[in-house]
């Protein structure tokens, strides 16, 4: 994970003027994979954002612990990017590490979280709980599955 976060701080090193910035948080987002229909429910949508954001969490469990990857989308270009950068420090990672993880930091590094209005800010927070509460989620299931396949019968 270190890695993306230094290539993010790099990659917005290398843009001095705050327009530019944004300009890229936008090309990060229209380079996000579409979103299936299927995953454009209820379910998916993430409350506490005042644009309209989808976050679908998927599972694999290959290893010790599962990991997630995760797929988006905003009806708001900005809150897209946002999105993109958020996926890139969240993304195909086990699931301890993500409820490890300090977003917060890394926005604070980038400038990001000053440059965004309150309620971006907000939306920000909504989608990196709602990431965090699905890798909970993630890990809570592998352990009743564990308990399960553990239990003695009798």
């Amino acid at each position: 994970m270190q890695e993306t976060i230094e290539a993010l701080k790099e990659d917005f090193s290398l843009i001095d003027e705050w327009e530019d910035r944004y300009r890229y948080v936008i090309e990060l987002g229209r380079a996000l994979p579409t979103l299936a229909e299927t995953d454009r429910i209820p379910a998916n949508k993430v409350q506490g954002c005042a644009s309209q954001v989808w976050i679908a969490a998927h599972e694999e469990t290959n290893g010790s612990e599962p990991r997630l990857s995760f797929t988006g989308d905003s009806d708001a270009l900005i809150v897209k990017g946002l999105i993109a950068i958020i996926f890139r420090l969240f993304s195909d990672r086990p699931a301890s590490e993500i409820l490890a993880n300090d977003a917060g930091t890394l926005l604070d590094e980038l400038d990001l979280r000053e440059h965004l209005t309150p309620q971006r800010s907000n939306g920000v927070a909504s989608m990196v709980a709602r990431i965090k509460s699905d890798a909970q989620a993630a890990l809570e299931r592998q352990t009743l599955t564990s308990n399960r396949s553990g239990a003695l019968t009798l």
